[in-house]
């Protein structure tokens, strides 16, 4: 039962990064989902995967984990890149893509 420390992405429905400041810690699946053959329901008996944990910070997960002894692992965040992309670039004479309108 390893947990897993990290701080999660923003979903793709958020243009905001509202919840993707603090460090959640997850335990790792023991056992796989299962689909219940009448309903189509998913299931699973592993009842450590509803525990969900937050912290303010990353060494308080870790320090957490440790108070406990719980073995972890953290993942670092890959913090996004951007490029800078200029309004006035749509309308440049020397283009790469030629103007289709």
């Amino acid at each position: 039962m390893v947990a897993r420390i990290f701080r999660p992405a923003r979903t793709a429905m958020q243009s905001g990064k509202a919840g993707t400041r603090e460090w959640l810690l997850m335990y790792e699946p023991e056992e796989a989902k299962k689909v219940e053959p009448l309903m189509g329901y998913t299931s699973s008996g592993d009842m450590l995967a509803q525990i969900r944990l937050s912290f303010e910070s990353r060494e308080a997960a870790v320090e957490y984990a440790e108070r406990n002894s719980i073995p972890y692992r953290v993942e670092e965040p890959k913090d996004p890149t951007r490029r800078k992309v200029s309004y006035t670039d749509n309308f440049r004479y020397d283009r790469r893509q030629p103007w289709t309108h």
